[in-house]
Parts: C-alpha cells; structure tokens; sequence
C-alpha cells in the first residue's frame, strides 16, 4: 500500500512570506491536495539571532490570507534539538560520524592553502580517522559525517531529472558544531523524517543540500523522500528576481489590493502549466497539479501581467466574495481607516454593494477600485480635479442647474430614468450625449473617470445628487 502524501513548507522566520516562499508553499499545498495528502508547517528558527516572532506571524498571516491551509500545529525546528542532537550521538555510536577538533583558525588556514592551490574550499578529512586520544586539550569537537569519499549519489529529481554528485567533492559535513547546536543540515533530515514527510517540494538553490541530506539519510538507514527542486522565479529582464521586480512579501500584495484567488493562479503560472489555460479555478488547480509539469528553466514574473489577471478576477467575482476581499484588504490599505469607518454607518455599506458592479468593471486593484468609489464618501462641496473642473465652464454649470430641475420634477429616481431625462435635454438641446454627461459626471464624483454616471446617480440617490449638481450650478 503506497504511503499517503505528506508534505511541508519550511520557512525561516527572518522575514516576510516573500513571493518565491508563497509560490513554493503553493506547491507544496497543491500536490497535498491533489493526492488527498497533508501539507505540514515547520518553522526553521535555529538562527536564534535573525528569527523573530514578528516574522512567523507574518509568514503565517500571509499563508492564511493567500488561502494556504496545512495540517497541525506549526512545528519549531529550534524546539527539537535536543532530538537532532541524539541522532548526532547515534551516528557517532555507529561509526557513521566522528569527533573533529579542527579548530576555526584551522579551517581558516585549510580554505587559505586551498585557494592558493586554486582548489574549491571543502574539509580535509583530518580528524577522520584519527584517535581521539590525540585531541588537543580544551578544544570542543564539532561532530561530522563519516561521508562516503567514493561513488557518487544521484537524486532522481522529479523536476531537475537524474542529477548526479560525484562523493568526492561532497565532504564530511557539520551535523553538531562544537557549541552543540544543530546545523541546518541535520535538522532538515531528522524533522523530515519523523514528521513523515513523503515530498520535499523546493527551490532549486536546495540541489546541492539534496545531495548531503541523502547522504544523511542513508547513513541512518532511513528512506529518502522524493525530491522536487524547482526553478526560482526571475525578473522581466531575466535577472534574479529583486524588489524592483517584485520581490515583495505577500503582506505587500494584499495592501497593493490583489486577490488572494489571483495571487494563487498566477503563482501557479509561475512554472507550472497545464496546456494553454492561463485562468482556472483552485479547483482545477488542485485536480490538475503535478510535479512532472514544473518546467525546469527560471520563471520571469511579470508585474502587468498579475494586474491584468487580478483585473479579470475583480470583473468575475460576486459582490459577496468581493466584500469579503475588501474586509481583508481595508485593514492593511493606506487609507483604509476612513473607508471602515464610513462603511460602519447604517445604509452606506447597502450603497457600496449597489456600486460595486460598476466600480469593479474599471479596476485592476482593490486600490484602484476603492480609489474609484471615493465619490460615495467625498464631502461636500466636491474637490474637483483638474480635468473635471475644465468640464464645468459657465455654460456647464448653467446646464447642470436646468438638468437638476427636471430631475426634481422626476417620480421616480433609478438609473433608467434619470438616462431617459438626459437623453431627452440632449435631443432638445440638439447636443450629444456626451456633453452632457460629462460636466454631470464632473459634479457627481469630482472626476471625469467613473462608473457609468447613471448607476452613480441611482448609487447616490435623489438627494445627495441634486445636492451636488447644484454645489456646481450655483458656484
């Protein structure tokens, strides 16, 4: 019987969920899914001094707000030690590993003479086989692999393919220094191991680390999960993926007013296809997802490319998702405080709902759709901006107060109605739509962008629309 899927997404805990960490927990997350297996979280915080408590709070609020569920509690790779170091003593028992007393000046001079025969810096091997009995007096002994210096080791990779390491150029790696603190390289092993994990899904910066885990591995006797190293993400240029590109935690996603439904497929687009889809569901994500579909070569993360997708999300959801989105977003978004506060009052959050059809048809963003709804909430008498303030000449605002009398004298004030009244003074005047529209548009929101200006009418209502065509009549 095949053993059920287990995976894990191992951060460190020096920083944000940058976009590379929330592709690859993605990833990890998907194959879970996908095989009816578990995602694991552990938290690599044995670097005492760069681990903060900040930083795991938001590597878990970015993996909650992106939808990424896992299994458990969170596991502390620091909280273990005392595990790693028994299987550091139980290596040592087996003759799988040794005391080396080579102090840091030592490998300092071993790398020195190394480079000056222009050979890479490796350990020698020279507390390998000798006697303990020869150890310097007051030098505390790190504890290293009795690695094999023959043959070679071979990852079958599901992504990278058969990568072949030659054992001669793997030395004999640290797994306790000589303070008795783990290193990162045992850790990893021990905690994969007796939390069950089947897949190891990660960057391709670990390949090198596969090697000498497995070469852990198979000194403990133990199985070697299944490795998927896949490509890190580039710039547009190609380039290392930097800030400038968009190397940005996922905290600075949300407060840049993406979806976390379109952060999801477009992370999932970084690297691994499925045909020509570009949009699908996490439905069809998680029931197409596999490892033999991640492409080898770097991905180039494209900046217009996941505005344009968070546009079509936007366009496509329901104004229930999209409340629940905004209620995410507002707490996090610059000016965000005024717009909560505003949505507290009795009848404004039914009047946001009604706009949200409209507004979400222009907007990329939460930012640019929230943006676009500031005329629910503008004070009175409207600041108008450039553009729209050239709109409203003499001879506009003459025109707005005749169109706020026949809109008074309306029965009924709806969208349909208010258009019929318009289009009826734009024939009578023998002028286009347009020009109408436009100055009224101008008044209305201040700008001469804006949902369609009869559904900002209805939006409004009667009142507050007279209210403030009239501020622009009559100044």
């Amino acid at each position: 019987m095949t053993a059920p899927v287990v995976t894990r997404f191992a951060p460190s805990p020096t920083g944000f969920l940058h976009i590379g960490g929330a592709r690859t927990a993605l990833f990890n997350w998907l194959y879970a899914k996908r095989f009816g297996g578990r995602m694991l979280l552990r938290i690599e915080d044995t670097d005492r001094e760069r681990s903060t408590d900040a930083a795991i709070a938001a590597i878990l609020d970015g993996l909650t707000w992106l939808g990424l569920d896992w299994d458990g509690e969170p596991i502390s790779q620091f909280a273990r030690a005392e595990r790693h170091r028994e299987v550091a003593e139980e290596l040592l028992a087996r003759g799988m590993a040794y005391r080396c007393y080579a102090t840091q000046e030592d490998l300092a001079a071993m790398r020195e003479e190394q480079k000056a025969k222009g050979l890479p810096p490796r350990y020698d091997g020279r507390w390998r086989d000798r006697d303990p009995s020869e150890a310097p007096a007051g030098v505390s002994p790190a504890i290293r692999l009795k690695a094999p210096v023959e043959g070679e080791t071979v990852i079958d990779d599901k992504v990278q393919g058969r990568v072949v390491f030659q054992n001669e150029n793997l030395d004999d790696l640290v797994l306790l220094r000589s303070d008795g603190t783990p290193t990162y390289m045992l850790a990893v092993v021990v905690d994969d191991h007796d939390m069950g994990v089947t897949h190891i899904v990660r960057g391709d910066d670990h390949l090198t680390n596969a090697a000498r885990q497995t070469l852990i591995y198979k000194a403990l006797g133990w199985d070697v999960p299944v490795m998927a190293h896949i490509p890190l993400i580039h710039g547009p240029d190609g380039a290392k993926l930097s800030k400038r590109h968009g190397a940005l935690g996922a905290e600075a996603y949300r407060a840049m007013g993406f979806l976390p439904a379109a952060m999801r497929n477009y992370l999932a687009r970084l690297g691994w296809s499925h045909g020509d889809d570009e949009i699908f569901s996490t439905d069809d994500m998680i029931s197409w997802f596999d490892l033999d579909a991640i492409g080898r070569s770097p991905s180039r993360f494209d900046m217009t490319k996941l505005e344009n997708l968070n546009g079509h999300y936007m366009r496509d959801a329901s104004v229930e998702a999209l409340m629940g989105d905004l209620a995410a977003y507002l707490p996090h978004a610059e000016n965000g405080a005024p717009v909560i506060e505003w949505l507290a009052s009795p009848g404004n959050e039914a009047k946001f709902r009604a706009a949200l059809p409209g507004l979400k048809e222009r907007a990329k963003t939460l930012v640019e759709l929230v943006d676009s709804a500031g005329y629910l909430w503008a004070s009175r008498p409207l600041s108008l901006d450039a553009k729209a303030d050239k709109q409203l000449d003499e001879a506009a605002r003459a025109m707005l107060g005749e169109i706020a009398e026949r809109f008074d004298a309306l029965q009924e004030f709806t969208a349909e109605t208010t258009e019929a009244c318009v289009r009826a003074f734009a024939e009578e005047k023998d002028l286009k739509l347009g020009k109408v529209a436009q100055p009224l548009r101008a008044a209305l929101t201040g700008r001469t962008t804006s949902p369609p200006v009869f559904d900002v009418l209805d939006v409004l209502g009667r009142t507050e629309s007279l209210a403030r065509i009239r501020d622009q009549a009559g100044a």
